[in-house]
């Protein structure tokens, strides 16, 4: 085989390797960031979230609280009372007062709970968005985990 194909070959490789492992950065971060929290029982940032979810008045929002909670989703729901909120809808600025709910879940239970919250809710499209948890108390994020097993 000529030199120039064996580099060309070589070349093609090295790529792919790069390729790979830019792919597979993210995956062994997170592996090895679980790895490191099992072993010395260290909170990895991102592993709970807390999920927002706006509802038209505190019934609505009491009953998918208590449905979520019911199903494991997630360890806490507040309510928060009569939120102004202003926002553009086909166009037109419109106001609203809602309820706020922040939820407290796993992140890995956000796309399971953001599905229940769509199917049941009476919005077109409600407001459901979650943020990783950074940091936090080591006997709340320990609660948290043990809130959402199932028995």
């Amino acid at each position: 085989m000529p030199a120039e194909d064996k580099m060309t070959i070589l070349e093609k490789l090295g790529e792919g390797l790069l390729t790979v492992s830019l792919l597979t950065y993210p995956m062994l971060r997170t592996l090895s960031l679980q790895l490191h929290s099992a072993v010395t029982g260290s909170y990895v940032s991102g592993t709970y979230s807390i999920v927002f979810v706006n509802c038209p008045n505190e019934h609505i929002a009491r009953d998918i609280a208590r449905t979520i909670l019911d199903k494991k989703l997630a360890a806490s729901v507040n309510i928060l009372p009569k939120a102004s909120s202003l926002y553009f809808w086909n166009g037109e600025i419109e106001e609203a007062t809602e309820i706020m709910l922040l939820i407290k879940t796993k992140t890995s239970k956000v796309h399971m709970l953001s599905s229940y919250v769509r199917s049941v809710h009476p919005f077109e499209i409600p407001e459901v968005f979650s943020l990783p948890m950074d940091q936090g108390d080591v006997r709340y994020l320990k609660w948290l985990k043990e809130s959402m097993e199932e028995h």
